[in-house]
């Protein structure tokens, strides 16, 4: 699995993005694996595919679901794949089943979505996707 800074994971999907379309291929599928809810109203990169690593109310990581629906959603295991949540930590476990499940490009966001607490306990003040000023949109 690659450990992408969220500038780095940018720069990837944008790059990916071009150069599949020059080989008529689909993009890379970029996964928010945070629950629909967390996506929804703390907000989400463009573009993003909601597919939780988990979700209420059982909050109980299936990786062998997690890895169906990606596949579901990729079409092919071969698709290259990246991973964005809160804060970088959920995309580890999720990264690893997918590449348990076969996928052979597999990337994640470090610091995620929203970044590491403070000290203070908030977040987005330190590091993350938000924190850097890349696109995201909010329901």
């Amino acid at each position: 699995m690659k450990h992408l800074l969220p500038t780095e994971a940018w720069a990837w999907l944008q790059a990916h993005t071009a150069q599949r379309s020059d080989q008529g291929l689909e993009p890379p599928l970029f996964v928010d694996v945070r629950m629909e809810i967390e996506s929804l109203y703390v907000g989400r990169p463009p573009g993003v595919e909601n597919i939780p690593w988990y979700e209420y109310p059982d909050l109980s990581p299936d990786a062998e679901r997690f890895a169906a629906a990606v596949e579901k959603e990729a079409a092919s295991r071969a698709r290259p794949i990246l991973l964005i949540c809160r804060s970088g930590k959920r995309t580890l476990d999720a990264g690893a089943a997918l590449e348990t499940a076969g996928f052979t490009e597999v990337a994640h966001v470090v610091h995620g979505f929203e970044g590491d607490l403070d000290e203070g306990f908030h977040r987005s003040k330190l590091n993350g996707w938000r924190f850097e000023g890349l696109p995201w949109e909010q329901m």
